[in-house]
């Protein structure tokens, strides 16, 4: 490392201003903070004294994934074998998944990377590590079949229409992996929505138990006719052993890293403890959707879709709601930033999540629209709290 740390202060120069290689700059401080700390110091007020700075911050996200993640590769394989009916060891579902869930990852933080050092190099900013988070947020809201160019366009699209077009990291209004799962989602809708996209067989070629069915617990539910209960079809064995345990530990079909929600409270648990994610916003995301769900199972007619009487309880280890509650809600750039801003964006959060996912039969999932929708109402939130505040002082004041 002393060898590498010499050779980059031997050529500094050449990328500081003036030098031959200046415009690549960005490439060359990217290398040198990574591996080293800066050597460059601040000189003039104000001065923060702080342990944690964004790239600290951003990979403390990554910790926290890591549950979700490992979880997810193992589950890729555990669906893989379970649907060709075949026995397995722990080993042999987790390096299946590695094989499935590496190519997606690796072609999210490629392509993505090379926009945001595209776009450093022509606005001469230093490279922003806020994409360490979003290339590796993308791929876990993807099923294991999602074909790679269509990983290379959404991402493309995340990091430049999401991020990049309002000015990089700090500036964007939306959450730009949510932005590029929105986009497929949209785009190609059949890569990413069915009961044949969630487990990585082929269909037309691997030999499946029968009576297999790649469908999700809330896919069950929403195509539940009126009349008929949504418990009965999903904890039935007709798709899959879908109990409310089960699904909580997360050995169900679904998105890679968003099925097991016990994995991600260790990973939201990790956030508050570390101060880098808001637990005012995943309590209350939590308190939103279990809320909405109730008054859905109260006001729920003889006919009602099944969406309506599916138990409150039921909705939170369901779908995406639990890795949009911990990882996508509390972007600390789109998210509310006032305390009592972040109680009532992530109370809609949730509370919008299930209205969605009950009214809409077109769209049974919800959280990633809520979340979208409340990063663009999280300013105007915001502004209230400060208003309000500020001629509550005042009046205080003229008393």
């Amino acid at each position: 490392m002393k060898l590498i740390e010499n050779n980059l202060e031997k050529h500094r120069y050449k990328f500081e201003k003036g030098g031959k290689l200046e415009k690549w700059a960005p490439l060359y401080r990217a290398a040198d903070t990574i591996m080293f700390w800066t050597s460059e110091r601040t000189k003039s007020a104000p001065h923060v004294r702080d342990a944690l700075d964004l790239k600290r911050f951003m990979m403390m996200v990554i910790v926290a994934l890591i549950p979700a993640t490992v979880f997810g590769i193992y589950n890729i394989g555990y669906q893989h074998y379970v649907a060709m009916g075949e026995s397995f060891s722990f080993i042999d579902a987790l390096g299946f998944g590695l094989v499935k869930f590496l190519p997606i990852v690796i072609v999210s933080y490629a392509v993505g990377g090379f926009w945001e050092v595209l776009f450093a190099i022509i606005r001469k900013h230093d490279i922003n590590e806020g994409f360490l988070v979003t290339g590796i947020l993308f791929p876990l809201t993807l099923p294991a079949t999602i074909p790679l160019w269509q990983v290379a366009v959404a991402i493309s699209f995340g990091v430049v229409l999401g991020k990049e077009v309002f000015g990089g990291t700090g500036m964007n209004i939306l959450n730009p992996a949510l932005t590029a799962r929105a986009f497929v989602f949209f785009a190609y809708p059949a890569r990413i929505s069915g009961d044949k996209v969630w487990t990585a067989v082929d269909m037309a070629k691997d030999k499946v138990v029968d009576g297999f069915s790649g469908a999700t617990p809330l896919l069950v539910a929403s195509n539940t006719p009126g009349g008929q209960s949504a418990i009965h079809n999903v904890t039935g064995t007709t798709y899959g052993d879908f109990s409310w345990i089960n699904m909580f530990y997360g050995l169900i079909p679904g998105s890679i890293g968003e099925t097991s929600t016990l994995a991600i409270l260790i990973g939201a648990l990790i956030l508050i403890i570390t101060g880098v994610g808001s637990w005012r916003i995943i309590v209350s995301v939590y308190a939103g959707g279990f809320l909405m769900a109730f008054l859905m199972n109260i006001f729920a007619g003889p006919q009602s879709t099944g969406m309506f009487t599916l138990p409150a309880h039921f909705h939170l280890v369901m779908g995406g709601f639990s890795f949009g509650a911990v990882f996508m809600a509390t972007d600390p750039v789109s998210a509310s930033q006032t305390y009592r801003g972040k109680w009532v964006y992530g109370f809609m959060i949730g509370a919008l999540a299930i209205l969605i996912r009950t009214v809409n039969p077109a769209y049974p999932e919800g959280m990633m629209l809520a979340i979208l929708f409340m990063n663009i109402f999280s300013p105007l939130i915001d502004h209230y709290i400060i208003k309000a505040n500020i001629n509550r002082r005042l009046s205080r004041a003229t008393q």
